[in-house]
């Protein structure tokens, strides 16, 4: 587990959370970004790679649309 989020960390998780509930299934990258202010996917794929490291995330398949919030 983290000790400690980000500001954009939790921001990107709040969106996960949010997106998950409005739509039923995990946000893009892109869409991801659109909602935090971040033009760069890379960006965003870096802190989804963090937070995924730090188990508050999981994917159930290869893409982060098939991203769920952690255990």
């Amino acid at each position: 587990m983290v000790d400690h989020l980000t500001e954009r960390q939790e921001s990107i998780l709040r969106c996960i959370r949010e997106w998950i509930a409005e739509h039923g299934e995990g946000p893009t990258i892109r869409e991801i970004g659109e909602r935090v202010g971040l033009s760069s996917t890379s960006s965003v794929a870096y802190q989804l790679r963090r937070l995924e490291r730090a188990g508050l995330i999981r994917r159930t398949g290869w893409s982060w649309r098939s991203c769920r919030m952690g255990n």
